[in-house]
This record gives structure tokens, C-alpha cells and sequence, in this order.
């Protein structure tokens, strides 16, 4: 028998958006810290909806562009208040982020960009960013390419992006060859086009320019707003599938410098707000208040839209089996051009490091640090802040080798014992996680009296999904967010 469906609470429009603001000044921690919070208190504790629905609607979003856990926050007003209770929801739950991302752009540029003695310590920074991002295009190609296909699908992408071609031929290639691939002829003759079209159409490669220089000159709005745009549309499978794009759009012309837009990620790690976030920064140094409020209009539209407009409708679309090959062709080829943007933003950084081997070293170190540290799921954000102190401490001591060697040191074996502790702390949580898995599990396989599939039986991929979110948020490593 179904779940009986709960009634969402009555509450006022100011009270709503008092809700999720408080989210919003809680969500540290990335997307599986967000998302099991908004489900512990609404679904746990306020009981806004069931358990079921709620997989049915986290399943859609992680469809959809753009930050899931905003994605869930529009719905969720939307459940309680329609849309205008769905739109106060989104701008509570993005709030808090987005001032603070106003007021360190501000700093950033009044007190930190132009200052010789932050070089160092920024560009530690930098190189730690960068090994986060290496890190991301590992955990998304782990979860994304399934067969050999899909490999050869992003290795196609990421050539094409380093060669310069436009960001839309990956991606609607990727989507087009994978979609009908068990149709060879045809699917042949899509690459033959792909390849024809990423030659005749490519532009600077990532290697065949000098490093680009910001020329200062003050973005126009609607350029940043259509940068924003770009991004939040294709924020497939996490938000550092905003960062190619974006950055193509602002460093690409000029208007950010490689090491500003890496610090703007940076900084978007340790703020309560979805990683997109970073956006805010970027638009600020390109283009002022008005860039700021451009690009983040931009990138959270989307979210909002797809959200409060498409719903219904996209639950069924979601279900359609041949728009499943489609979208994993697309998830590929945005892996590609992950790939891609992190050797152009390493071929960039490398040409502003003094050295290339203390450069190198921080960058393997870190590498490594966030392989351990990431397994800890909830406690990202305390070890990525450790991660970036311990790139500024070693890059700000290049005349102190060995203080800079102690402070690295002491933070990995900081990193190590809080994954260590994590890990024993959480193993008696492993036991709930496992239960809640056989449980979605079990429910998949039932069968109504009527004799035809239970709707979660067609959904156990998406059950599957939520399932590792609930393991990851307990601290047990997914994997095999």
C-alpha cells in the first residue's frame, strides 16, 4: 500500500522565507550536507512530504541544470506556498551565500588583488583549487562513464575543448552519438560530423596563446547575465560543470584574470551557498555591483524556472528511456570539458608559479589530501578550509622551506586523523545507511494487487541515487555527490 501522502504545514509568506533563510545560513558542507539537511528537517521532522516523494523529486533535480539543493528548496515553497512561496524559498536558501560573496569580492578587490604580499598565498590557494577540481572530474567520470562509449565520448569532448572548438559541439555530439549508438552506421557518420565540425570551427587552443592578461575594461551586463545563463544551463552533474563555461566567457575575453576566477572558487568552498556561487565573485571583478547581481541573476535562473514552470512535467520526462542515453552523452562530454578546462587553468597556473617543482609538489600533496579528505563527506568544507590554509601557508614561506614544509605536514596529518576519527565515528551509522538501502530496495520490487509494477519500481535508479546520498552524508565512502 501507498505512503499516505502528509499535508505540508500552513505557514505565512514572511515565515517561509524566514525557513529557508536559516537554511541558507547553515549550508555548509556542499550538496549531500544541504540536501539531508533540508530532508531531516521537512521531511523527518516537519513531515512536508513523504519519504517516497521526496526520492521522486531529489531523482528530477539531479536531471535537471543547476544546484540541487537550491532546486529543492523552490519546490518545497512551492509545495508549502505556490509559486511566489517557491521563489521566496529560493532567494532565502541563496541569500546568505550571495552577501557574503558580495562583501569578499569587495575585499578581494579593494584590499587583496592588487597586493604584492598576497601573491604567494594566493597562488597556494590556486594550485589547492586546482587539485579540487582534478578531484571532481575523477568523482563525476567515476559515476558518469559506465562503458567504453562514454569514455570515447568525453575524451572526444576534452579534445575538442582544448583545441578551441565551440562549447556546443561536445555536448550536442556527445549526446547525439550516445543516443543512438546502437545504431553504428549512423552513429558513425554523427562522429565523422562532430570531428568535421570541432576542426573547421575551433579557435585558439589551449596551448597556442600567451596567458591572457585582464584588460580592465568594465564587462557589459547583458554579456555577463548571458555568461551566467550559459553556465546555469549546463550545470550538469555538479557545480564544477559551471566552471568551463564561465570561465570561457569572462577569462576567455579578457575581462577576469585564470588566478582571480580560481580564487572566487576558492572562496565559494567555504560559504554557506551552493559552489555556483562563485559566480557572484567573478561578475563582481568583472563588472562591478551590476556584473555581480548579472551573472548570478543569470546562473540561479534556471533553478528557479525549471523548478517553479516545468516541474510536472519533467517527472515524466525523466522517465522516458531513450532521453536517458541522450543525457548520459551530454554528462560525458561535460567531463571532457571539465578535463579540458583543468589542464588550461594548470598550463596557466604554471606560468605564473616561480617554481614549477614546489608547484608541482603542493599540487600532488594536495591531490592526495583531498582523495582522503572528501571520503569524510559532511566534514568537506572543515578539510577543504585546511587544504587551502595549508597552499597559503607553503606558497607565502618560499623563503622559509622548512617552516613551509612543517605547516604542510601538519595539515595533512590533521586531514588524516579527521578522516580517521570520521570513519570510526560513522561506523555505527553504517548499519542505519545499509537499512535504508535494503528498505528502498524492497519497496522497488513490490507489486500493487492490480499485478502491474509499482511507479518505484520503474524508479530504482533514482532510489539507487538517494540511497548513496544517505550513505555519503554518513560518512561511508559512496563508491564506490
Amino acid at each position: 500500500m501507498d505512503e499516505l501522502e502528509p499535508q505540508v504545514p500552513r505557514l505565512s509568506l514572511a515565515a517561509l522565507f524566514l525557513k529557508f533563510l536559516g537554511f541558507g545560513l547553515l549550508a555548509f558542507g556542499g550538496p549531500v550536507a544541504q540536501i539531508a539537511m533540508i530532508r531531516r528537517d521537512l521531511v523527518e521532522r516537519e513531515r512536508w512530504m513523504s519519504s517516497a516523494r521526496f526520492n521522486r523529486l531529489l531523482a528530477v533535480m539531479q536531471a535537471l541544470p543547476g544546484p540541487e539543493a537550491h532546486e529543492l528548496c523552490v519546490h518545497m515553497g512551492m509545495t508549502a506556498r505556490g509559486r511566489l512561496g517557491g521563489l521566496l524559498a529560493g532567494l532565502g536558501f541563496m541569500a546568505p551565500g550571495f552577501l557574503l560573496m558580495l562583501a569578499a569580492a569587495w575585499a578581494y578587490q579593494r584590499l587583496v588583488a592588487d597586493s604584492a604580499a598576497w601573491a604567494g598565498p594566493l597562488l597556494g590557494m590556486q594550485i589547492v583549487v586546482l587539485a579540487l577540481i582534478v578531484w571532481a572530474v575523477r568523482r563525476i567520470g567515476r559515476h558518469v562513464l559506465e562503458d567504453r562509449q562514454l569514455w570515447l565520448v568525453a575524451a572526444f569532448a576534452c579534445a575538442a575543448s582544448l583545441i578551441g572548438a565551440p562549447f556546443w559541439i561536445p555536448l550536442v555530439a556527445g549526446g547525439l552519438i550516445y543516443a543512438f549508438g546502437g545504431r553504428p552506421w549512423i552513429a558513425a557518420g554523427l562522429v565523422v560530423a562532430a570531428v568535421v565540425l570541432a576542426v573547421v570551427l575551433r579557435g585558439d587552443g589551449a596551448f597556442s596563446t600567451p596567458l591572457i592578461q585582464p584588460t580592465g575594461a568594465p564587462a557589459e551586463s547583458l554579456d555577463l547575465f548571458l555568461a551566467g545563463l550559459k553556465g546555469g544551463l549546463l550545470t550538469f552533474g555538479g557545480a564544477y560543470t559551471a566552471i568551463p563555461y564561465l570561465r570561457a566567457d569572462t577569462v576567455g575575453r579578457g575581462w577576469v584574470s585564470d588566478g582571480a576566477f580560481l580564487d572566487g572558487v576558492a572562496i565559494a568552498g567555504v560559504l554557506p551557498a551552493p559552489l555556483v556561487i562563485f559566480g557572484t565573485f567573478v561578475g563582481y571583478l568583472a563588472g562591478g555591483w551590476a556584473g555581480a547581481l548579472a551573472v548570478t541573476a543569470g546562473m540561479f535562473l534556471p533553478a528557479f524556472a525549471f523548478s517553479m514552470i516545468l516541474f510536472e512535467r519533467l517527472e515524466a520526462v525523466v522517465d522516458h528511456p531513450p532521453l536517458h542515453r541522450a543525457l548520459a552523452g551530454v554528462a560525458a562530454a561535460v567531463t571532457g570539458v571539465i578535463a579540458a578546462t583543468a589542464v588550461q587553468l594548470m598550463w596557466s597556473t604554471a606560468q605564473r608559479a616561480p617554481s614549477l617543482w614546489g608547484a608541482g609538489l603542493l599540487f600532488l600533496v594536495a591531490l592526495i589530501a583531498a582523495l582522503f579528505a572528501k571520503g569524510a563527506g559532511r566534514r568537506r568544507s572543515s578539510s577543504s578550509r585546511a587544504l587551502w590554509a595549508a597552499g597559503c601557508s607553503s606558497a607565502e614561506a618560499k623563503n622559509r622551506p622548512q617552516r613551509a614544509e612543517r605547516m604542510v605536514q601538519s595539515a595533512i596529518w590533521v586531514l588524516m586523523s579527521r578522516v580517521a576519527v570520521s570513519k570510526a565515528a560513522t561506523m555505527a551509522e553504517t548499519r542505519f545507511s545499509l537499512a535504508g538501502w535494503v528498505t528502498v530496495k524492497t519497496r522497488s520490487t513490490e507489486r500493487p494487487s492490480s499485478g502491474r509494477m509499482a511507479p518505484s519500481s520503474r524508479r530504482s535508479g533514482v532510489e539507487r541515487s538517494w540511497a548513496l546520498a544517505v550513505m555519503t552524508t554518513s560518512g561511508v565512502a559512496p563508491g564506490a555527490a
